[in-house]
């Protein structure tokens, strides 16, 4: 949704920048530093865990020398190595010659299956202790991954308590959500299955061609060359499906808000008949979601076909100079196969790390839209005058408030460009009734959000007996002010626990249904089946509209505020209910500040002050009588909007 200026905010999913892959790469691996002594034991266990695996196979092919060896000298009788490799040249076979010069056998001995054993023995060994310390290395590959994870979710709820209400009125639902749940575990779930395995498959190609290099210099040379064309590979599919993760998972959060909200008003939907257009929504974001995630998969899935027929390609030439160099009696045989093994070992991590491109990728896209929603911009701080000893309104409670409301010159604006209000100047006294009345978009809900502190004034003050609201923090101003809106909001949990949600302290039961008395809630709660201790939903499953609304003027009562705000809070209910609710609201402002944005008569009828507001000003002020006789703005909105209530009520 477009915000101020036509600015797409962060609830729209990434904007039109382009994908900061390394910066957001390098951001999502600081956020491992917590974990850095863990990450370092973790490291030397790997390193440990790969330093003996590729051992593994450099012993294993003493042990085909073994073999070898026994095989070749069982076959030669008599003298020395040098007397036969001798005869072997004599008789022209100056290959077969070669070849058993690399060869360590002695003539008619058989092979020695001791030394065999224990070479067997060693490798058996020298594997077992890889896998053991490959296990201590992924069990702290998990725990830091899970705690790191465990932190962003922290960072995530804590960034969203501190964002302005404005963020929220401008973000789609569904779309914050998707940040705050799909994108954290689809981090997850890329550092999971790719931070150890990335891990280890780094220490394994570090290991592997230094062993490499160990038995043939020449052989790791040929087996190099096809690592620039796997890096080039890489580089290339990488940076053609990049941009599809991006779009996959912006498209994947534009789809969750879109069910979010057909969802939580899926009655409306079927009453306006609108489920075909809903359902032909739908199927156009899931198409393109289809769409992105197919592209973005099958660019990346590319990657590991590709590597794979690269690394048979460095397979066929390491096996062909291997041969040459053996029949060369250059290299013994148990060498050579030891370094077929290092290259299928070399090709294997390339190929790895290869194909977790997809992973990275996918998660690093989220990491971004993690970040984007932690850098959006904060509410205001509460000023640094609210500190002991700084401020006038230090060191207040709530019972310390009196109630003396005053707006000195406020102006505020949505947009820069389009004023709403301006220079608007009002004096409340403690213990009156205000309603504010006026058209819709004349700034009513805007006023009681100035006063919340929802929206921070753009001119002029506001003072809550004498003291600038900016200079209070928003919990102590806020604790002092019960709210009650048009659109009820209720928890998963009992109706007890809902009503006790408006307390600031432990409040007995006995407080609880006083509070459900005053409102008018306790008849109706005491005649469902569990009675207080009912559970409902989110979404007040099972109980009416009017009714929820009575327990949020419960909840309310059970607050104790100073000052009182009443967004159209009896817009749910009845007339006989309203009639039962207006005299408890009498008796809940009696002594109280209370502002009511009027919709029905009789709370205009009751109120002290009647302000008349029309873009963005007050134009009429006084009480009902007084504004009728005046035949202004307050008359037309009455004989507009009223007159049919008057006849209802009489």
């Amino acid at each position: 949704m477009a915000g101020p200026g036509g600015r797409m905010m962060a609830g729209g999913g990434p904007d039109q920048r382009s994908m900061d892959f390394k910066g957001s790469g390098k951001r999502l691996l600081k956020q491992l530093a917590p974990e850095r002594g863990t990450l370092w034991v973790m490291l030397i266990a790997g390193v440990l865990s790969v330093a003996a695996s590729v051992v593994g196979p450099k012993i294993l092919g003493k042990a085909t020398d073994l073999v070898f060896a026994g095989v070749v000298g069982r076959q030669i009788e008599g003298g020395t190595k040098a007397e036969a490799i001798e005869r072997l040249r004599a008789s022209g076979d100056s290959g077969m010659a070669d070849m058993l010069s690399g060869v360590d056998f002695t003539p008619g001995q058989g092979i020695d299956f001791s030394a065999v054993g224990e070479v067997l023995l060693v490798v058996l060994g020298v594997y077992v202790a890889a896998g053991l310390l490959m296990l201590v290395s992924t069990r702290l590959s998990i725990k830091v991954i899970n705690r790191t994870v465990y932190r962003m979710r922290e960072d995530v709820q804590t960034k969203l308590a501190r964002l302005p209400l404005s963020y929220f009125d401008k973000a789609k639902r569904g779309e914050v959500l998707s940040r705050a749940t799909n994108d954290i575990d689809n981090i997850s779930q890329t550092l999971q299955q790719s931070m150890g395995q990335l891990i280890n498959s780094l220490l394994t190609i570090v290991g592997v061609l230094a062993m490499m290099f160990w038995i043939s210099p020449l052989l790791a040379l040929v087996a190099l060359v096809t690592v620039p064309v796997s890096v080039f590979v890489a580089a290339r599919i990488g940076k053609r499906s990049q941009p599809h993760f991006v779009q996959q998972w912006k498209t994947t959060g534009t789809l969750n808000a879109h069910v979010e909200e057909m969802y939580s008003g899926h009655a409306l939907v079927k009453v306006f008949g609108r489920q075909a257009e809903s359902a032909a929504d739908f199927r156009e974001q899931n198409e393109a979601l289809y769409e992105a995630g197919f592209k973005a998969q099958f660019n990346s899935g590319v990657m590991q076909p590709v590597m794979f027929f690269v690394s048979n390609i460095n397979y066929v030439l390491v096996a062909v100079v291997g041969g040459l160099r053996v029949a060369s009696g250059t290299l013994s045989i148990g060498d050579v196969q030891a370094f077929i093994q290092y290259s299928r070992q070399f090709s294997m991590p390339l190929t790895q790390v290869a194909s977790m491109a997809n992973l990275v990728q996918s998660g690093v896209a989220s990491a971004e839209r993690i970040f984007e929603l932690l850098d959006a911009e904060e509410q205001e701080p509460d000023a640094s005058a609210d500190k002991p000893g700084t401020s006038p309104a230090e060191g207040w409670g709530t019972a310390d408030l009196k109630g003396k409301v005053a707006l000195e010159g406020v102006s505020f604006r949505y947009e820069a460009d389009k004023p709403l209000i301006e220079d608007l100047s009002l004096t409340v006294e403690p213990g009156q009734t205000v309603a504010i009345v006026g058209p819709t978009g004349a700034g009513k809900t805007t006023l009681v959000n100035l006063l919340m502190r929802f929206y921070e004034v753009t001119g002029g003050r506001i003072t809550l007996d004498g003291a600038d609201i900016a200079t209070m923090s928003r919990e102590r101003l806020r604790t002092g002010i019960g709210m009650v809106l048009q659109d009820t909001w209720l928890f998963g949990g009992t109706i007890a626990d809902n009503i006790a949600y408006g307390a600031t302290r432990a409040v007995t039961r006995a407080e609880i249904e006083e509070a459900a008395r005053a409102a008018h809630a306790d008849r109706f709660v005491r005649t469902l089946p569990e009675g207080y201790d009912t559970v409902i939903d989110d979404d007040g499953a099972g109980v009416s509209a009017g009714e929820k609304q009575l327990i949020t003027i419960a909840r309310a009562f059970l607050s104790d505020p100073v000052i009182l705000v009443l967004d159209e809070a009896t817009s749910s209910v009845d007339t006989r209910t309203e009639v039962l609710i207006q005299k408890a609201m009498a008796r809940l402002a009696h002594g109280r500040t209370s502002f009511v944005i009027a919709h029905r008569l009789s709370t205009i009828r009751d109120a002290d002050v009647i302000l008349v507001m029309e873009n963005g000003s007050i134009v009429e002020q006084g009480t009902h009588e007084q504004l009728l006789s005046s035949g202004g703005a307050y008359a037309r909105l009455y004989a507009a909007q009223f007159a049919q209530a008057v006849a209802e009520v009489d």
